[in-house]
């Protein structure tokens, strides 16, 4: 009962205080009068308020020194009216979304800070962002040449800028004021959670001020920064590529100094291993020049800048004005990103020409993005994915395996003909290529499933090199699946080797040792050495050693994803490689089924039938001059 009367008198007591409270409201709120004078002063405040911003906005305007205005206009000419306003600075304007941050600079109007938000540099521990542009990396620049004969750098002069929004889009207006109503507009447009931005450049009424005879020069410029941990692997994979006349590609030479004249240009990339920066435009440029510089000169010395590109392009007049709508891409060097795009952007991804890019696009990439896509982290969806590949292409191991033991049963035979014939090896020729009839064995089955194999070993080549999703994602010892898995740093350089020791690519070496061994002797035992022919069991011995010390060399600096592939491909052909050798494949069966084909009659084609008789032929033809 106590508890009841103490919760009904806080009931109580919430009620009176409401009351009280709702009383003081209602006997403190102003009269039908007061509210109407308070209107009335603040109507008059707000007038007030106005003829002050108007008075502000005519004092702002620049009321320059007569003497100041003068010296500006013998330098810049009419372009001396920007340099009197007050924007003439080196002031920045700050664009921004989810994925990119950009700076403008007022003087040049370009952009002078990139940043790529959500990634970090390859220093450990030094959270620094990815930044495409800063530090005076990169340049925007237009010569004007004025009808007053001079030659003006518009990245020397200065910008107006004006921020507002349309809708969710960020909108920044560049002007080159030549006057008031005269300018050259540079116009930024960032959307939400996009890597790309649109972009044009626009003048008007400049063309008392310009000379529009002729097109001016725009010169897009940047030095890219080394942004992995190996600077030779990047910069590798750091190239331009630019498309031209209605969808065809092309690039310049990554290992060296080159430049190129291009007609009908549509887009230039300058691409750096695992991000890139674009510049596309709806109006092709009839004309243009790139120009790529190798700055990696010496490796220990040069790790800041890989490469230094160049974009020259003309800008034409029409009805005396500029009108180019374009688009800046600052972003992943991502094949589903770009793709995404619709503008031929995939192209600047290194898939590989051809069969071998075909089967990126339309293979690889998807099969290995569904299963990266179930989240079972990157190192581990490697493993599951070089096993699918080699239990798709295990049918084709088994041919090459099934041809080497159809040799090695016909060894014996091909022996004896080759002692019976010794001095005649046209007949030695014909007479072996009737065992391989009769025996039902094509010498060259074997040799087709390795050809067969190629272009996948060449597409995952360039496969795991472009794969933007495994930067900075580590798996066992690996931190990054991007690049090298160093475990020990040496105190010196090894040529072609480098300064560091990898396992993964150890682990591949040893993998494809035993692998070679295993298979290579049945290959030399399979394949008689022919006479005046190298012996070529002698020289797949020999590449036993060989080609594991290659590739310990070779990928010793290249991405751990791709040594992790090679490593497991190599352990799982092995695994193959025995279940055939020891449940499927048996030398009794093979001979018995030989010896079974030799007593079947077999029609011949009509090639082995053209073959037959050219070699009767030539035989009959040595026969003939020997009795001569």
């Amino acid at each position: 009962m106590e508890q009841k009367k103490l919760d009904l008198n806080s009931i109580i007591g919430f009620v009176l205080i409401s009351g009280i409270l709702i009383w003081m409201l209602y006997s403190n709120a102003p009269t039908k009068e007061e509210l109407q004078e308070k209107a009335k002063k603040e109507q008059v405040e707000n007038k007030e308020k106005e003829v002050k911003t108007v008075t502000s906005t005519i004092v702002a305007a620049p009321v320059a020194d007569s003497t100041e205005t003068a010296v500006k206009q013998a330098a810049l000419g009419s372009f001396g009216y920007s340099a009197t306003l007050p924007s003439a600075t080196d002031a920045v304007t700050e664009i921004k979304n989810e994925l990119l941050s950009l700076k403008i600079s007022n003087k040049g109007g370009y952009i002078v800070e990139a940043t790529v938000l959500g990634f970090e540099q390859f220093e450990k521990n030094s959270k620094k962002a990815v930044q495409l542009i800063k530090d005076n990396n990169a340049s925007l620049n237009i010569t004007l040449n004025t009808t007053d004969n001079r030659t003006l750098q518009t990245k020397e002069m200065f910008f107006e800028p004006k921020l507002t929004k349309e809708g969710e889009n960020q909108v920044l207006t560049m002007q080159l004021k030549a006057g008031p109503d005269q300018f050259l507009e540079y116009r930024y447009v960032l959307k939400p959670n996009e890597y790309m931005l649109d972009f044009a450049i626009r003048s008007q009424g400049l063309e008392k001020v310009v000379n529009t005879s002729k097109p001016l020069d725009l010169e897009w410029q940047l030095k890219t920064f080394r942004n992995e941990k190996s600077i030779s692997y990047e910069n590798r994979y750091t190239e331009l590529v630019f498309e031209y006349e209605d969808g065809k590609d092309d690039y310049l030479n990554a290992q060296k100094d080159s430049e190129d004249d291009v007609k009908d240009l549509t887009y230039v990339a300058f691409k750096q291993h695992l991000f890139t920066s674009i510049l596309l435009t709806d109006t092709k440029f009839a004309t243009a020049k790139v120009k790529s510089f190798n700055l990696v000169k010496d490796e220990k010395i040069d790790t800041v800048y890989t490469k230094n590109f160049v974009a020259q392009l003309p800008l034409e007049f029409k009805n005396g004005a500029l009108n180019y709508n374009m688009n800046w891409y600052y972003g992943p060097s991502d094949y589903k990103t770009l793709n995404d795009y619709k503008r031929n952007l995939d192209e600047i991804m290194p898939l590989g020409w051809g069969i071998f890019g075909w089967i990126n696009r339309y293979i690889f990439i998807p099969v290995f993005g569904f299963i990266s896509g179930l989240g079972i982290g990157y190192g581990i969806s490697i493993v599951l994915f070089t096993i699918l590949v080699r239990l798709v292409m295990s049918p084709v191991t088994y041919k090459s395996y099934l041809s080497q033991a159809k040799m090695k049963v016909l060894r014996p035979e091909i022996a004896e003909l080759n002692e019976k014939f010794k001095d005649n090896p046209m007949k030695k020729q014909q007479e072996t290529m009737k065992l391989y009839s009769k025996a039902g064995v094509n010498p060259m089955a074997g040799c087709l499933p390795a050809l067969m194999q190629m272009p996948i070993f060449y597409a995952l080549f360039q496969f795991f090199p472009s794969m933007f999703d495994l930067r900075q994602k580590s798996f066992l010892w690996a931190e990054d699946l991007s690049s090298y898995d160093a475990i020990y740093q040496l105190p010196f350089t090894i040529p072609f080797y480098g300064n560091h020791v990898s396992l993964f690519p150890i682990l591949a070496s040893v993998a494809i040792f035993f692998y070679m061994r295993m298979t290579t002797g049945d290959q030399a035992m399979s394949a008689p050495p022919q006479e005046g022919m190298p012996d070529m069991g002698k020289i797949m011995k020999i590449m036993i050693y060989i080609s594991p010390v290659m590739m310990l060399f070779f990928f010793n600096n290249y991405a751990s994803g791709l040594s992790l592939y090679y490593f497991v491909s190599n352990l799982i052909t092995i695994g193959i490689m025995l279940v055939i050798k020891n449940y499927i494949v048996k030398d009794d069966k093979i001979h018995a089924k030989i010896q079974e084909n030799k007593t079947k009659e077999k029609k011949e084609s009509k090639f082995q039938k053209k073959m037959r008789e050219m070699m009767e032929q030539a035989e009959e033809q040595k026969t003939q001059q020997k009795k001569k």
